[in-house]
């Protein structure tokens, strides 16, 4: 069964920092991209930003390129979301996603609050 939990969230003060958690179970890690995604309240989900299971080569939507880094820890079957310089507009819903083939799996989402 494919399990995806994502943990982390919290409140942070513009210009701090938070890395969410991404543990999955059920498929082999390295054979899938994993993509971050977030929701802010009236907001359609957006994607933040994925890395390749072939080359772990990672790309980012343009607002948070230099503050935010995705990596994976295949031995801890887990993908993480390291956010530096967290800004107000950075507020929402985190989710992790996994792309099996054709089918996607979500986790529940974390909550990030980033106060002005």
């Amino acid at each position: 069964q494919v399990q995806v939990v994502e943990s982390g969230g919290g409140l942070v003060q513009h210009g701090g920092s938070l890395t969410l958690s991404c543990v999955t179970s059920g498929f082999t890690l390295d054979y899938h991209t994993i993509g971050w995604f977030r929701q802010a309240p009236g907001k359609e989900r957006e994607g933040v930003g994925c890395i390749s299971s072939s080359d772990n080569r990672t790309n980012y939507v343009d607002s948070v390129k230099g503050r935010f880094t995705i990596s994976r820890d295949t031995g801890k079957n887990a993908a993480y979301l390291q956010m530096n310089n967290l800004k107000p507009e950075d507020t929402g819903v985190y989710y992790c996603n996994a792309r099996l083939g054709t089918a996607d799996y979500w986790g529940q989402g974390t909550q990030v609050t980033v106060s002005s």
